[in-house]
């Protein structure tokens, strides 16, 4: 339908009325010739009539469009010049062609025609401003003020498409600067929980003088009084090693800027006890309620506590936030722990009709050791239990051929993901191993099959989890997933029913895990292996599961030797060969690189098609957890692992030197 302005429109057409004068005037002819040229005479003074004033009509709308178009032109001109809000139009690629007075008041510039908008407001973004499609305005800072800035993409000729060269873009600019005052002021006087723990209360207490034990944690009291006034907050102790403290979020920014030091404060108490005091912080922001903020506080000192302690999380609805985390956890566990979990778990494999077993991807001896451990529970219990693999890479090699040749009836339980996808039902249970985050499992999709989820890890946890699992042994403490097992194995009958090869697959676990018994062994860890020994478990077999070829010793050696030293301490070196077992020699060789006299942390980095797998190991001194995490990864104080994507191995070796800078940056703050 056309939208053209007809001037015809506005007329009436009398055209058929005249005809049909002149069909009479016709008619009469036939009858009276006299009135007949009398009607001709009045016909054509209409005819005349009609035609003189359709011109006049044409005249006068013609004159009136004209004017209001030029009434319209001048209107525009106008408001642009006068507009109350501040305008400025820019070409496509950012350049300003125009603006109007009031633009000028805000930015306090001259001669801006041509200049790049960016130059003169860098908080604004073009190309945030051209997804048209998911912002319809945008926020920046001018000076001391806040605008909000609309815009609007004027095309110059209506033939030519949106993203042409011609096409235009305004914006205005609104001041917000009240807005955002009052909603800062409204952020910052919501209020903030906190939840604090001790962790070690038990261990200080048996490890301190009787006499000075009311005096240490005196101390403790007192740190975190002083800790809450400065906040402005208030604080309840509800129980011996627990506390709660209420704050408003405008003091949030002081505690993480200043790394919450009120950890350090706690762990340099010296007043007779005989091991350092770490403490646990939860902070739960920006919930919709007290409640709501009491459930994020839970969370993240839950979170705080399975990564090891000593460290603050905050949880600011779907984001963490870590501080600390960078002393060495201490062993606090205990064996009553276990034997509950153990009862949990027999009940939990009692009722369901079958149980899939799996670790995670690219799995080693430890989360394969530990799926062979809990097979064998399964079994004992009298219900099918599968061990979900996928692919059998370099590290778990030995062993799957091993299981090969001397357990056929427990290799025939091995099934890949889409077999268990398909074995799989609501009454089901999945018993995860050695991983807690979900998209790093052999098959993630099993978790949401199954309604019933059993975690065992020994990693200290990061931001992504299994949602809801039923059963929870997160020990970081332990030195392996196998360490675990073999004392859930211990409480799971009154007999275990380990094999020689069980034992020594679990045995392999905890060897690899510890490098050979050198760390994160307790004696629990110890003990762990003395009850494997007594099941059969022979050292020499499970040396001989890590046994390397020439050329992979080769290479491991060729990365050694080629390692560059940063801070004097720390080794970074890489694999250029595209190898399959990329991953294996990349962990042996970080272990190897801690040989060296004088180096406390390395990482190896291995590139495979368009993935950087990166190793790294520590002797304690630096947290690699907390420098991989940057990078997306995860692990241990001691053992960690991360993995880049479309990068090279130079911009990826770049990448984990600044992620080591700023560690060390943090470190000193």
């Amino acid at each position: 339908m056309s939208n053209k302005f007809n001037v015809k429109n506005l007329i009436v057409d009398t055209k058929i009325y005249l005809l049909i004068i002149g069909l009479l005037t016709c008619i009469l002819a036939f009858y009276e010739i006299r009135i007949t040229i009398f009607m001709l005479f009045i016909l054509g003074y209409l005819i005349y009539y009609y035609k003189r004033n359709i011109h006049l009509r044409k005249l006068e709308w013609t004159s009136y469009i004209q004017k209001l178009t030029d009434d319209f032109d001048y209107a525009t001109r106008d408001s642009l010049f006068n507009l109350p809000l501040p305008l400025v139009i820019l070409s496509k690629d950012s350049k300003v062609l125009w603006y109007n007075p009031k633009f000028m008041d805000i930015i306090k510039e001259e001669h801006i025609l041509g200049e790049d908008i960016k130059q003169i407001i860098p908080d604004l973004s073009i190309k945030d401003i051209l997804v048209t499609d998911k912002i319809s305005s945008i926020e920046v800072s001018i000076g001391k003020r806040d605008y909000k800035v609309l815009f609007n993409i004027v095309k110059t000729n209506e033939e030519i498409s949106h993203n042409d060269d011609n096409n235009i873009l305004m914006l205005y600019f609104i001041d917000n600067t009240s807005f955002s005052i009052l909603k800062e002021k409204y952020l910052d006087e919501k209020t903030s929980v906190c939840l604090v723990e001790v962790d070690n209360y038990d261990e200080v207490r048996k490890k301190t003088e009787s006499t000075r034990v009311p005096v240490v944690f005196a101390e403790v009291d007192k740190i975190l009084n002083e800790f809450t006034k400065s906040i402005d907050g208030f604080m309840r102790k509800y129980e011996q090693d627990k506390y709660i403290i209420v704050f408003e979020n405008r003091f949030l920014k002081t505690l993480e800027d200043t790394k919450f030091d009120v950890l350090d404060k706690i762990r340099n108490i010296d007043q007779g006890n005989e091991m350092p005091i770490t403490l646990s912080v939860g902070v739960g922001v920006f919930g919709k309620n007290p409640a709501q903020m009491y459930e994020y506080a839970r969370a993240a000192i839950d979170i705080a506590l399975g990564r090891g302690g000593d460290q603050a999380v905050v949880k600011k609805i779907e984001r963490l936030n870590f501080f600390g985390g960078k002393s060495k956890a201490v062993e606090k566990r205990t064996k009553v722990r276990a034997r509950v979990i153990s009862h949990a778990l027999r009940q939990l494999i009692d009722q369901s009709d079958k149980v899939f077993i799996m670790g995670h991807k690219n799995g080693d001896m430890d989360s394969f050791g530990a799926s062979i451990g809990i097979s064998n529970a399964v079994r004992s219990r009298g219900k099918k239990a599968f061990i979900v693999l996928d692919d059998v890479n370099p590290q778990i090699k030995n062993l799957y051929n091993r299981l090969y040749q001397d357990e056929p009836e427990l290799f025939e339980t091995i099934i890949t993901s889409s077999q268990a996808y398909l074995k799989a039902t609501e009454e089901s249970l999945c018993v995860v191993v050695d991983i807690h985050r979900p998209t790093y499992t052999e098959a993630p999709k099993l978790l949401e099959i199954v309604d019933k989820v059993v975690l065992i890890d020994h990693h200290r946890r990061g931001a992504e989890f299994i949602e809801n699992p039923v059963l929870t042994y997160l020990e970081p403490y332990a030195s392996s997933s196998c360490e675990l097992v073999t004392e859930i194995l211990s409480y799971m009958e009154n007999k275990i029913n380990l094999n020689k090869f069980e034992a020594e697959a679990l045995l392999a676990g905890i060897t690899v895990d510890t490098k050979n018994f050198t760390f994160k062994t307790g004696v629990r860890t110890f003990e762990a292996a003395a009850l494997l020994r007594r099941y059969g478990a022979d050292t020499t077999s499970v040396k001989q599961l890590f046994q390397d070829d020439l050329a992979t010793f080769i290479m491991k050696a060729d990365v050694v030797k080629k390692a560059r030293i940063i801070n004097n301490e720390i080794a970074i070196s890489s694999i250029n060969e595209n190898v399959d077992d990329y991953i294996l020699v990349a962990a042996q060789s970080a272990d190897a690189l801690l040989n060296i006299n004088g180096i406390t942390a390395s990482f190896v980095l291995a590139a495979k098609d368009n993935k950087i797998h990166i190793s790294g190991r520590s002797l304690g001194k630096i947290n690699v957890q907390l420098v991989l995490e940057k990078l997306g990864g995860g692990g241990h104080l001691e053992v960690a692992g991360a993995q880049l994507y479309d990068v090279s191995l130079q911009e990826a070796e770049d990448l984990v030197e600044k992620a080591v800078t700023e560690y060390l940056e943090e470190g000193e703050e």
